[in-house]
Formats: structure tokens, sequence, C-alpha cells
């Protein structure tokens, strides 16, 4: 039977893997029970779970135990966003993958952010290096923030994203997260240009996905979305109980205290 490691490099080469992305164990176990065929943090959901704000911030320690937990309760590979690695420092950075790894992950996000590619491409090579030292075929999936911040202007997009892919891959990564892309003709070039899967982001005006699927893409995340839309929900239903002492749901549905009780019955048998 496949290890988690070689599932998940299997995934991207079969189709479009759909990957709605969790702040923590409760809801890893339940995308994997609604078909999910893998598992997929978000980091700015796992952030704001232990009450910290997105961007490098989250301790390792809490980065770690949210992925042990999650690793427990399920039996699909787990990939993790690791933002930029929490540091720009190489050691440190190669603290936090081992951490990672150790815990249970056989996949990355790491992002270039507004940094120079060239420490991304550092970056990726201690991740290789580190994996091969746990004996995981890790995933390692470049995000670049050309589009998602605007590095370049919009008509260098394509020919910029493109160049970060070549060096990313010349580094060792296995796919490329063009987060933010959604023009039909730019997922086209860059499915085009890039040989390695490509991953985008589920935001309005992306293509369908069996229109992404046809452009080549191979990886569609909801990031932090779900996360977003949660809180949000939990905001109108805070409000009316305040004002009422109901809970105006309007198309809103709840689990039940025994749902989700239920969804982790079995997880220690795991």
């Amino acid at each position: 039977m496949d290890t988690l490691d070689t599932q998940f490099r299997q995934l991207h080469h079969e189709g479009l893997l759909i990957l709605t992305n969790v702040a923590g164990a409760a809801g890893a176990r339940l995308v994997e029970q609604l078909g999910c065929k893998a598992v997929a943090t978000s980091s700015a959901a796992v952030a704001w779970l232990h009450g910290y704000q997105d961007g490098n911030a989250l301790p390792l320690e809490r980065l770690v135990s949210t992925v042990e937990s999650i690793a427990r309760v399920i039996t699909v590979p787990l990939s993790v966003d690791i933002e930029a690695g929490y540091s720009d420092d190489l050691a440190r950075v190669a603290e936090v993958l081992d951490a990672v790894i150790a815990a249970g992950a056989v996949g990355i996000n790491i992002e270039d952010g507004a940094s120079p590619p060239e420490l991304l491409v550092r970056k990726i090579e201690i991740a290789r290096q580190v994996a091969e030292r746990r004996g995981v075929k890790l995933f390692i999936n470049a995000r670049t923030d050309v589009y998602l911040k605007g590095l370049v202007p919009a008509e260098d997009r394509v020919a910029e994203t493109l160049k970060r892919a070549a060096l990313y891959q010349a580094a060792g990564a296995d796919g490329l997260f063009a987060a933010g892309v959604t023009a039909e003709y730019e997922i086209a070039a860059l499915c085009q240009g890039i040989p390695l899967p490509v991953n985008v982001l589920g935001l309005p005006g992306l293509p369908s996905p069996e229109a992404l699927k046809a452009l080549g893409v191979r990886r569609l995340s909801a990031g932090s979305r779900i996360a977003e839309f949660l809180y949000g929900a939990m905001a109108t239903v805070t409000r009316s109980f305040l004002e009422t002492g109901t809970f105006d749901t309007r198309e809103l549905k709840a689990f039940t205290y025994g749902e989700v009780n239920a969804l982790l019955a079995t997880s220690g048998n795991i």
C-alpha cells in the first residue's frame, strides 16, 4: 500500500485536487468524511484559532500541536501551510520544517511574499534536505504572491510568475501555487509554461472546476475563505442572540453538540 507522501504526490496527477482548507482536527475529520482525498491547513485559519494574526506570528509549538491533532484523526495525506517558514533565518526555518514533518505533514505550502525570490529558493532547498533526512517525500508547494500582493505591474504578472516558477522548481519545489490569479487566459499561460502542477486559489471570478481542469490546473484551494465565512456566521448568530435571545440563522445550519462529538467518536482508534 502506498505511503501517505506517495498518495499525496499521485493526487496531483489524477485530475483536479480540491482542498477545503481547515483550522484544526474537527474540521479535518469533517472534510475527510465528506470525501476530501487530502487535508490541508489554512495558515490564517490556524493562526486565528490560536489568537494570532496571519503573517508568520504563530508560535511553533501551537503549529505543531495543531498538526499533531489533525494527523491523529485522519487517514488521508496532510499538507500544512507554513507561511514563509515563520522566519527568514534558515536554521529556524529548518527547525519549523523538521517539527511539522515529524508531526505528520507530507506536504507543505511555503511562500515568497514580498521577499526576494532567492530567499524562497534557499528555503525550498532546506525543506528538501530536511525531508530527506526524515525519509519523507515531502510535496513542496511553492506559493508566489506575484498576483495576490501585486508585486509587479499587471502586464508583467505572467512573465514574473513563470520566472519564479523556474527558480523554485530548480530548487526542489513540486508544485507552484499562483495565489490570486483568476483570468482564464493567464491561468492557461501559466499552466502551459510551468511543468509543475499548478495550484490556484478559490476567489470570485475564478473559472469553474471543470474549466480549470481543462486549462491544466491540478490543485484548487479554498485558502482562508471557509474560516472567514464561519467567523461571519458566528458574528451573525451572536448579534442575533445578544439582541433577541434567539438565534437568527437565516439559511445557516449549525451542527449540534452530538453531531460534532460523534464526528470524533472513533478518532482515538486511528
